[in-house]
């Protein structure tokens, strides 16, 4: 699965996020800093370096060896446009991943976040051997909830002060997707 490079609308390429991705992964947070303000936790001053987005990806490509976790780059040609991860992957008798993603204020709304989750989503399922996955939005994060539901998700309550996110605790709606009923580990 994490050599598989899937085509997306508009061109769009979801493909793995290697830690040769540090340089155009920093452009692409530096563009979308404002946008992605409200939606995510403060960053310290070195995420938006290159020395800063080198050791992130040499963080994720150990999670990645250590099954952990899979990241993807939503590519139109060499500028990322976005990303999309499954993080705290679990076996055993769990097999559930968490969800996570992103696209460039240029680029939303044009069906990309809702068709890499259902890649992903089939790839968690045929690839991974996942029974489940969860995502989590902001409760007036209603563009990222309708993605979910498009794919599948189905909302499972409110989390009180979940995540720290622009300077703050807060209240997210849960989702999760079934995706088999296969037994576990």
């Amino acid at each position: 699965m994490s050599s598989l490079v899937f085509a997306l609308p508009d061109g769009i390429a979801l493909r793995p996020l290697t830690v040769s991705d540090a340089e155009p992964l920093l452009r692409a947070y530096a563009a979308n800093r404002e946008h992605l303000a409200p939606w995510e936790p403060r960053r310290p001053p070195d995420f938006y370096t290159v020395l800063g987005q080198e050791l992130r990806a040499r963080d994720r490509a150990r999670l990645q060896r250590e099954g952990r976790l899979c990241s993807w780059a939503l590519a139109d040609g060499e500028r990322i446009v976005g990303t999309i991860t499954l993080s705290h992957i679990e076996m055993g008798p769990f097999r559930s991943a968490h969800l996570g993603y992103w696209i460039d204020s240029g680029y939303t709304g044009r069906g990309l976040a809702t068709a890499a989750a259902s890649i992903v989503c089939r790839a968690a399922d045929e690839d991974l051997g996942l029974h489940r996955i969860e995502a989590g939005t902001l409760l007036h994060n209603t563009a990222s909830q309708r993605v979910l539901e498009r794919c599948g998700f189905s909302r499972i309550g409110v989390a009180a002060q979940y995540l720290h996110i622009d300077g703050a605790w807060q209240d997210h709606v849960l989702f999760q997707r079934v995706l088999n009923d296969r037994p576990g580990d």
